[in-house]
């Protein structure tokens, strides 16, 4: 039995490189067409050309629509997770009004803008909703595990769960607003007033 020539070998790794490169640029294609035009402006076709890749080959990484826009906000979701460690590399210090205002920012950026939007299809597309509950429970439960993490809370004294699920919610509800209008001074307030609520609730 032969084995892989080092030209063979040579010659696969630029190619899977190729291949990963065409694939984020799709993913990062679909993010932009999804917060910009939404789910009905965003079919493989409009994505590939935004990408500069055929639609051959993105069919080929994604075989339908449902396919690359779950895949695209999974990879927003992940950006998220990332974006919000890379705040704090050290640990958010007890600084709590930097933790509020760094949760604040990740639902009202363009990232959960594009997420929206898919909210938005899936409770129309019957076969992307089952798709995109599943991811956002993941979503979900991964950023409140990190917002625990960066307020240094301690979920087993009552209360502590809810008071965090709360500020999530609160940070959702402001990324919703943030659709209609640009709230930043009101926004600012809120947050102020939601970390002084957390040193008390926390402790």
């Amino acid at each position: 039995m032969g084995g892989v020539s080092a030209v063979d070998r040579a010659e696969r790794v630029p190619k899977q490189d190729r291949s990963r490169a065409t694939r984020q640029r799709l993913l990062e294609a679909a993010v932009s067409c999804l917060a910009e035009h939404g789910w009905a402006g965003s079919t493989v076709a409009v994505v590939a050309e935004r990408a500069g890749v055929s639609r051959g080959a993105a069919q080929h990484h994604f075989p339908t629509r449902e396919d690359l826009i779950t895949a695209a906000v999974e990879y927003v979701a992940e950006e998220r997770s990332t974006a919000l460690r890379a705040l704090f590399p050290e640990g958010a210090a007890g600084d709590r009004h930097a933790v509020v205002a760094a949760l604040v920012d990740l639902y009202t950026g363009p990232l959960f803008r594009a997420a929206l939007h898919l909210w938005v299809a899936a409770s129309n597309e019957e076969q992307l909703r089952p798709r995109v509950t599943e991811l956002e429970s993941r979503v979900g439960r991964e950023t409140h595990r990190i917002a625990v993490e960066l307020l240094a809370a301690d979920e087993s004294v009552p209360g502590v769960r809810e008071t965090v699920q709360g500020l999530l919610d609160m940070a959702r509800g402001l990324g919703l607003a943030n659709l209609l209008t640009d709230d930043a001074a009101r926004r600012e307030h809120v947050v102020a007033q939601w970390a002084g609520l957390l040193e008390e609730a926390l402790g």
